[in-house]
């Protein structure tokens, strides 16, 4: 999954795709770098990040999916908490809502994945955006996720969403802190007994920083680095910056 942030503010690569053109030529690179799924976002959920209302999310992400419109052979995914800006990013093409919020923060959203017929992403977090950094603490967390995500799932089904559109994420770097971030890493193969597909965005995170010492893009190799820890553990979807990177060396990988 390719990532593509419509932001000035995201923290690895905010403002490099800000403007329509940039965008636009940023999402069919992706594609031909060999992403299988493209995830646009207008609001950046780093730590401490700002929040956005609703009609600026609109104005950065709709004039892109209006001009993607047909052009992309790739699913496209939203990634936003507000149920109105994935209303109409679906109308304009999308096909996933990628909620951070675990279909949480806006009460529509869910009736708009069953209205919408949209497949979900949904991920865990602690706290919000502004908040969740503050002090993340567990007893276990591995399995504390397990079970928030087990309920999640069980919720949204009941809600009249089908579970062959259910994907769920851990949400590694949302209320966790460098140590409970390894422990899903290491652990990542557990959340299979849910039985749905797993998505991790792991790419460029600071606990990969941190281990290595380096700063956003230099953490691209750290995150091929993970990126294998996923897939021997069956990880379906992968959410990346480096998609060129990780293609090349997913060929070799099968080819060996």
């Amino acid at each position: 999954m390719g990532i593509l942030n419509v932001t000035p503010d995201s923290f690895s690569d905010g403002g490099n795709f800000y403007t329509v053109q940039s965008a636009v030529d940023r999402a069919r690179r992706l594609e031909d770098d060999g992403a299988d799924l493209l995830d646009i976002g207008g609001e950046s959920t780093r730590p401490y990040s700002q929040p956005v209302d609703e009609s600026e999310e609109l104005e950065r992400i709709a004039p892109v999916l209006e001009r993607l419109e047909g052009k992309l052979s790739i699913p496209i995914s939203i990634d936003t908490t507000k149920a109105s800006v994935a209303r109409s990013a679906i109308a304009l093409g999308a096909s996933i809502i990628n909620d951070v919020s675990g279909l949480e923060a806006d009460a529509q959203m869910v009736s708009v994945a069953v209205e919408t017929l949209a497949g979900v992403c949904a991920m865990h977090r602690q706290g919000t955006p502004q908040t969740m950094q503050d002090d993340p603490s567990y007893e276990n967390c591995t399995v504390e996720i397990l079970r928030y995500l087990m309920d999640r799932d069980s919720q949204l089904r009941h809600a009249g969403i089908a579970a062959e559109r259910i994907c769920l994420d851990p949400g590694i770097g949302f209320g966790k802190l460098h140590e409970h971030n390894l422990e899903l890493v290491r652990s990542v193969g557990l959340f299979h007994q849910l039985g749905r597909p797993l998505l991790v965005g792991h790419s460029r995170k600071g606990f990969i920083g941190k281990l290595l010492g380096s700063k956003d893009l230099g953490r691209d190799y750290g995150t091929l680095g993970v990126s294998f820890a996923m897939h021997l553990q069956g990880v379906q979807i992968l959410r990346v910056h480096d998609v060129a990177g990780h293609a090349q060396a997913f060929r070799l990988l099968a080819a060996c």
